[in-house]
């Protein structure tokens, strides 16, 4: 007897939209405003393109791994909310906050003692690398404030409320462009309609662009943390600040191994630039710009995977089965959809893409070329964050660790080597190790859901 096919629960897709919208427009507004540093510091010239983009990977190194420490108080925080225990919610929401002062004081210090050493070790240019150390250290001076906004952006959002890192994105977003327009050009005049417009600039170029964001990251900070403590659900009001092992310890259990994934990977991005930095001031803009191009055409998916974090987190605590089983077989099609149209506009327009950024010729070619080849991969990419971010939600960050560490130092860093330092494939050869280890986690975690591996409660809960 031939089962009849099940159909998909729609009714679960006003609920992942509503999770998943803001995050994307805050994705959106993020992006939008990379663009735009992008575009203002590359008419200064590709110099200055490549001092912005040299360190952006040790940015990503030390960002994901405060990021990971945001998914142990996700999976906690969205787990006790399914479960009804809201007065564990709001301890969890105090521990994150010891977690910012701790953690974002220690990298704050450990970010700005090594900022004259990073340009070297990522194999800068001479010429470009004290203007590199220079931006490198300003961007980090608030990096305190970067930790709450990352954390309790987290903490915000496992309890449901997408919405409120959105608004803060979008005002932190406003003021780092305002700021950018002042810091980085000089004073000029702009006639508009017979009238002429005086925009006044103190001219610091690359250097202005590290103040405005800087500027910005502290105004997101201290506006997140103001939004947490109002928070009616998640508020840390009146919870104690001393450690408190019965939280703690739950959320370094999901946390440790995602946040050595999270440091191993950003760390091989780390060697993944330093790779593509050694073959010239060219490769290293375009790889700065057509990352920063890429970043827009991931959002539909990275929205989507906050939804199926906090979902997928919910159903787990209150131990409802089929509601894991409903929100991936919904979610996952969405996704593979939504990558779909995003791979082939990112393949229409790269470019035009690169264009914007850059006139140099050659930068706008080779851009083309890598923004194409990737963006046949974007699809089966999709697939991989949503069972990720699913599990994550869930506490399970043991696979995802182990995949995505063997993955980026087997194929990626070893393929990039080989294809940058021996073959001589430059930008392009590295682009298809990167490639061919977006399709690696593809299979190995499309395997891990179709066997069932990817949900815990099909094992005995203990």
């Amino acid at each position: 007897m031939i089962k009849a096919r099940k159909k998909l629960p729609f009714e679960m897709l006003p609920v992942i939209i509503a999770l998943a919208w803001p995050t994307m427009l805050e994705q959106l507004l993020h992006t939008a405003v990379q663009y735009i540093d992008t575009a203002m510091v590359g008419s200064l010239g590709t110099e200055a393109t490549a001092s912005v983009g040299a360190t952006t990977t040790i940015n990503w190194l030390f960002g994901s791994t405060i990021s990971a420490i945001g998914v142990g108080f996700l999976a906690y925080i969205s787990q006790a909310k399914g479960a009804g225990r809201l007065n564990d919610v709001k301890k969890a929401s105090a521990q994150s906050c010891l977690a910012v002062l701790v953690v974002g004081a220690i990298f704050t210090i450990l970010a700005l003692t090594l900022s004259p050493f990073v340009p070297i070790w990522m194999q800068v240019d001479e010429s470009i690398q004290d203007t590199a150390s220079l931006y490198f250290f300003i961007i980090y001076m608030p990096f305190l404030f970067r930790t709450a906004s990352i954390i309790f952006g987290t903490v915000l959002r496992s309890v449901g409320d997408t919405k409120t890192p959105m608004l803060v994105g979008l005002l932190v977003n406003i003021v780092n462009v305002v700021l950018n327009f002042l810091m980085i050009y000089p004073t000029r005049v702009f006639y508009i309609g017979g009238f002429f417009l005086i925009t006044p600039g103190l001219n610091l170029g690359v250097i202005g662009a590290g103040i405005a964001s800087a500027i910005s990251f502290a105004v997101g900070g201290v506006c997140i943390f103001i939004a947490l403590w109002k928070h009616p659900l998640a508020s840390p009001k009146g919870e104690s600040l001393k450690p408190n092992p019965e939280i703690l310890k739950p959320c370094l259990k999901v946390a440790l191994p995602n946040a050595l994934q999270r440091f191993g990977t950003s760390f091989g991005y780390v060697v993944f630039a330093s790779f593509v930095n050694s073959l010239g001031e060219i490769s290293t803009a375009t790889h700065t710009i057509a990352n920063t191009v890429e970043s827009a055409f991931y959002i539909p998916g990275y929205g989507m995977q906050s939804a199926a974090s906090t979902l997928a987190g919910n159903a787990y605590g209150a131990r409802d089965k089929k509601k894991i089983k409903d929100l991936s077989r919904m979610i996952i099609p969405i996704e593979i959809f939504l990558m779909i149209i995003s791979g082939g506009l990112l393949f229409i327009l790269a470019p035009f893409m690169m264009g914007i950024f850059s006139n140099d010729s050659e930068v706008i070619s080779l851009g083309t070329t890598v923004l194409r080849m990737v963006a046949l991969s974007e699809p089966f990419y999709g697939v991989s964050i949503i069972i990720e971010g699913m599990m994550h939600g869930m506490g399970k960050t043991v696979m995802p660790f182990v995949t995505n560490i063997v993955g980026m130092w087997a194929i990626r860093i070893v393929g990039t080597f080989i294809c940058t330092q021996i073959l001589s494939l430059g930008l392009i050869g590295a682009w298809a190790c990167m490639i061919l280890h977006n399709l690696m986690l593809f299979v190995m975690f499309l395997i891990y859901y179709l066997t069932g591996k990817y949900n815990p409660m099909n094992k005995k809960l203990t």
